[in-house]
């Protein structure tokens, strides 16, 4: 199953030549760092039209059907680690997707277009110290005074929050049953009452600054409120299908590159007068990984197809990411392994990819919160 044209191809291979001159020569530097330059990175990614593929037109966007940007997000993962990939992520399908179809022209103008044309970074605002996968448990509230709401509470793992510009937050507008009480809000960060408490120390991700982020009386007008009231969780849900669509897509090359490079290293390595991977329960394991991958892109492009065709993908978006998430554990402690002593050191990037992908089981919904939607769908609870 392919679901690329040649226009896709195109873009792919701009993708591919911008990640190999300017980010993963500075790769390593920002790892060390624990942080990359955002605005200069995405102001790059941005020339070259990449932060608006599918985004309107009128705002600065291409107009281009998802599939476009999966492409981009697939390509994206030639970066040499995960921590850009996921910040570009939020960028392109977490921050902004929302606003771009819900906003009203005054809200897009104000922070859509400069999030497509590089002169904003963004950030989302949905999880909190005690609500992550679980949306409908937030706690940070938004009433209404006159013309503005006035914002308390705080959220916690916030991806891009120690350099965003803006946030699309999540917040409750009212009370009563939880998934009609919430609103989506476009808060500029530098608003009065915002304090970026700590930059967090991860596992993994080092290169991209993840933010806990408190909200004190923080006053927006009621005109950057995305979409209608009380629709926050509807927008929300909308998002989630797209975003856990792309990543599945950013695991794709790094799985790929992993089981090449082990191979590669394999061939060359001896160990009691032959070649590690003339072992066949090496060559073997690493065949049938690379066979994992590619059912995994093959369910990605169908639930691709299902959404470009307008019918739901809930189901298979959920499995793809379900599945990216599992797989690039398995295939990372794998490789690991294969490497034996050298697998261990810092310096070999399978190590990166070991930490990096632990991610992609908790963050846009954990694994247990995927084989919850779909044993949903299957129409195996009550």
């Amino acid at each position: 199953m392919n679901l690329y044209t040649e226009e896709h191809l195109a873009i792919i291979q701009s993708t591919e030549k911008l990640i190999a001159t300017e980010i993963n020569p500075f790769v390593d530097k920002w790892e060390e760092e624990e942080i990359f330059p955002a605005h200069d990175v995405f102001k790059k990614l941005a020339d070259a039209g990449f932060l608006g593929i599918d985004k309107p037109e009128s705002y600065g966007g291409s107009e281009l059907p998802f599939s476009y940007t999966l492409a981009f997000f697939e390509a994206l993962g030639e970066v040499d680690c995960v921590g850009i990939t996921i910040a570009v992520g939020v960028q392109v399908s977490m921050a902004t997707p929302a606003l771009a179809a819900h906003g009203s022209p005054e809200l897009c103008e104000e922070f859509l277009r400069p999030s497509i044309s590089g002169d904003y970074v963004a950030c989302i605002g949905v999880s909190e110290p005690n609500a992550g996968s679980d949306v409908s448990q937030i706690k940070t509230t938004a009433r209404r005074e006159g013309d503005d709401y006035v914002i308390d509470g705080g959220k916690m793992w916030i991806t891009n929050g120690t350099q965003a510009d803006w946030m699309c937050v999540l917040v409750n507008t009212s009370e009563g049953p939880t998934h009609k009480t919430k609103s989506l809000i476009c808060l500029p960060l530098d608003t009065p009452g915002v304090t970026i408490a700590r930059k967090l120390d991860k596992l993994g991700l080092r290169s991209s600054d993840t933010a806990q982020i408190f909200f004190d009386g923080v006053r927006v007008p009621v005109r950057n409120r995305i979409g209608e009231e009380g629709k926050g969780f509807v927008y929300q849900m909308e998002q989630f299908q797209e975003e856990r669509m792309v990543a599945a897509a950013v695991t794709l090359r790094p799985m790929e590159k992993a089981i090449a490079d082990v191979i590669e290293y394999t061939s060359s390595r001896q160990a009691f007068g032959r070649r590690v991977i003339d072992n066949q329960v090496v060559r073997f394991r690493l065949a049938e990984l690379q066979t994992e991958v590619e059912m995994l892109r093959s369910l990605l492009y169908r639930a691709a197809m299902e959404q470009g065709e307008g019918n739901d993908a809930t189901v298979l978006a959920s499995m793809a990411k379900l599945k990216s998430g599992r797989l690039s554990r398995v295939v990372a402690d794998a490789c690991l392994h294969y490497y034996g002593g050298m697998g261990f050191m810092n310096e070999n990037p399978i190590t990166r990819f070991h930490r990096d992908c632990q991610v992609f089981s908790i963050g846009g919904g954990t694994d247990e919160i995927m084989l919850e939607i779909i044993s949903k769908k299957l129409g195996m609870l009550g």
